[in-house]
C-alpha cells in the first residue's frame, strides 16, 4: 500500500483518539486534536494530566478511554510511542499514525507484525487534513 493508500484507510474511521493532545494551543499534541475537531471528526484527547482538552473530556490512557476507536495519533515521545502502541495493539486498533518525531523503529515493528496499517516517517495529519489556525 502506498502511504497515501494507508492515510486514506486511516481516514476512513468514525472515531479516533489522539495520545498526547495537549491543552497548549501552540503544541502539536493540540494542532492534531483541533484538526479532527474542524473536520467534524469523533475525536477523544488522552493526556495523563488533563481532565479536558479543547472543551472534550480526556482520558490518562488508551486503556480508560471509553468505547472503541477506529484510529490513534501519536503525539509522544518515542519511548511513551512504544507503550501507545502496545496499548493501542491490545484493544484492537488496526489504524496507528505516529505523526513525526513521535515514530519508534520497535513500536513500528510492532504494530506491523500485528498487522496494523502503520503510518510513520512520513506526513503529518494536519496536512492530510489542512489544518487551520
Amino acid at each position: 500500500m502506498t502511504t497515501q493508500e494507508q492515510i486514506a484507510a486511516f481516514l476512513t474511521g468514525k472515531r479516533f483518539a489522539v495520545v498526547g493532545a495537549s491543552q497548549d494551543r501552540g503544541k502539536y499534541g493540540n494542532k492534531v486534536l483541533r484538526v479532527y475537531m474542524q473536520n467534524n471528526r469523533d475525536v477523544v484527547p488522552i493526556n495523563p494530566t488533563a481532565a479536558e482538552v479543547e472543551g472534550l473530556t480526556a482520558y490518562p490512557d488508551l486503556a480508560s478511554a471509553p468505547g472503541e476507536f477506529d484510529g490513534v495519533s501519536i503525539i509522544t515521545p518515542p519511548k511513551v510511542t512504544e507503550r501507545v502502541v502496545g496499548d493501542a495493539l491490545a484493544r484492537g486498533i488496526k489504524n496507528i499514525w505516529m505523526q513525526p518525531g513521535a515514530e519508534s523503529a520497535s513500536a513500528i515493528e510492532a504494530a506491523r507484525a500485528a498487522g496494523a496499517n502503520v503510518i510513520a516517517g512520513g506526513p503529518c495529519i494536519l496536512v492530510a487534513l489542512r489544518y487551520h489556525e
